[in-house]
């Protein structure tokens, strides 16, 4: 079994696409809006979308959800947690060792938890 896919929620559409196009765009991953109310990142085995909930509820991050990105070496990581705090992301926690990974997690705008590690 492998995950299909993510999807985080939004208050803000633009907003949250110009927050992950920017923190993404030395990813290789292609960005298709799905619709008025969803954006999808695409790879090869990889598809993260940010949604504005159907029910027309406001987003709310979940307390314990968290989503995490292998991005590969160290320096990987701070720089995108630094890239993610740049672009108006709140720091979790800063770069460092995590058990047998170097880690480090950012909110982005919406307040959804994300982990960067190697």
């Amino acid at each position: 079994m492998r995950l299909n896919y993510c999807v985080v929620g939004t208050n803000d559409m633009a907003a949250a696409t110009a927050f992950y196009d920017a923190l993404f765009v030395q990813s290789g991953l292609r960005s298709m809006p799905a619709s008025d109310r969803m954006t999808y990142w695409i790879g090869e085995d990889f598809a993260f979308a940010t949604a504005v909930p159907f029910d027309t509820k406001p987003a709310t991050s979940g307390n314990g959800t968290m989503v995490g990105f292998h991005v590969g070496a160290r320096e990987d990581v701070e720089r995108l947690h630094a890239l993610a705090i740049t672009l108006g992301g709140t720091c979790e926690g800063s770069p460092g060792p995590r058990g047998p990974k170097f880690s480090a997690y950012v909110r982005d705008l919406d307040g959804n938890k994300l982990c960067f590690s190697d």
